[in-house]
């Protein structure tokens, strides 16, 4: 089924089921910026509901709320301080998301669903780095955003943050981290840093307003044309064909695309982008639920670079949106893959509002690249394996892409 086909069969059923928006991304962190990969766009497509997980069936209709009750009542009568019955009620939401066990499962408040939303714009109040949490769950910056003030600070990715001005991150949510980091314009935040397992720094970092075009491009040696993919974001699409057709007038003749430190974003920018290499027909992503194949993405053809040479580079902050497109170009023969090994994200999400503003993301899928594979917790693994060094980074050095470009250079 193809985008166009999808987004029309999903409209149609806008005015019967509630607004949910599908989500490829990883773990929200709010106002530090981390994309959850929403599947649709700023058109806000409206899709049907998934219906009911068959392995939740037995489940009874509605929760017993007694006990709950009680606890409310003790902590009415006993609780030494004032409660806030918002917060009470968000808490219990958010106790219910958490209690699935699975980290991408989360409700929103009011405020965090505002944050959430005001990102996929690509303006917001951060440092600009895109957080998550490892194995063991410790709080693991995936990558900071290019000229952000976690960029420009130092900050790289695979850092676990230990501590968050003096407060220990040990057992902490992803979004209680949110809620210590972010802040107004000019303010700042110092974040403990354990870095390769070895290393102990601290970083004090200014918060900023951070607009970041998802999409920037230039010309390399002539005929190769480097596009450079921050996050897949409302205007990822539209940026792109720009690109495509700026470069092409200028003579390119190969593709470089550099989807490094790139969080996710945006499904339906994913599969555009993907579809400007690919032929008419062509895979892209599947998704699965309960093993049952529920979605298929397939290109249109008529892309702009098709037929060209292409390099994609990678790393273990490029996650979600940008495994999709790395996963699609590879399996279809028409692109290679230079850099390490990506992050490894396979869930599919769904968010679906809830009243005064707030709202769920549930995990409701898992994408399978066009060579079968799911990609959770594995990741892709490159072609060709670059590595960069601390002392590449201190002296501006870039292997990864040399290699890359030595590569097209060849073609």
């Amino acid at each position: 089924m193809s985008v166009a086909q999808d987004s029309a069969n999903r409209e149609e059923h806008a005015s019967k089921a509630p607004k949910v928006l599908k989500t490829i991304g990883l773990v929200v962190t709010a106002l530090i910026i981390f994309l959850a990969g929403v599947g649709v766009g700023n058109g806000k497509i409206f899709l049907s509901s998934t219906g009911t997980n068959s392995a939740n069936k037995e489940l009874p209709e509605n929760l017993d709320y007694a006990t709950v009750e009680q606890v409310y009542d003790l902590l009415k009568t006993h609780y030494d301080g004032k409660l806030d019955q918002t917060k009470l009620l968000d808490g219990l939401k958010s106790g219910l998301a958490s209690a699935t066990g699975d980290p991408y499962t989360q409700y929103f408040s009011k405020e965090d669903a505002k944050a959430f939303n005001e990102q996929l714009s690509g303006s917001f109040t951060g440092i600009g780095a895109q957080l998550g949490q490892d194995a063991d769950g410790n709080l693991l910056v995936i990558a900071p955003i290019d000229d952000s003030p976690a960029g420009k600070a130092g900050i790289r990715p695979k850092d676990i943050i230990v501590s968050i001005n003096g407060t220990s991150t040990s057992g902490m949510s992803v979004d209680k981290a949110v809620s210590m980091i972010r802040g107004k314009k000019d303010t700042k935040v110092t974040l403990r840093i354990l870095r390769d397992k070895s290393q102990d720094l601290s970083f004090t970092i200014t918060r900023d307003d951070i607009n970041v075009p998802s999409v920037k491009w230039e010309m390399k040696d002539d005929n190769i044309g480097v596009i450079t993919i921050s996050q897949f974001g409302d205007d990822t699409t539209d940026l792109m064909n720009q690109a495509g057709r700026d470069l092409k007038a200028k003579g390119a003749k190969k593709i470089l695309l550099d989807l490094r430190g790139n969080p996710g974003g945006l499904l339906t920018a994913a599969v555009s982008v993907s579809e400007m290499w690919l032929p008419q027909n062509k895979t892209i992503v599947q998704e699965k639920r309960g093993g049952v194949v529920t979605d298929t993405y397939t290109s249109e053809g008529g892309g702009l670079f098709t037929g060209l040479p292409t390099a994609i580079l990678i790393d273990a902050g490029s996650a979600s949106a940008s495994e999709i497109v790395s996963g699609a170009l590879r399996d279809n023969n028409v692109a290679t893959l230079f850099g390490e090994k990506s992050y490894g994200k396979g869930s599919v999400q769904e968010i679906q509002n809830l009243p005064n503003g707030s709202e769920i993301k549930i995990t409701v899928a898992r994408w399978y690249r066009p060579n079968g594979q799911n990609i959770d917790k594995k990741g892709i693994k490159p072609d060709t394996e670059v590595k960069m060094t601390d002392d590449d980074y201190k002296n501006g050095r870039d292997p990864q892409k040399d290699a890359a470009l030595d590569y097209l250079q060849k073609q």
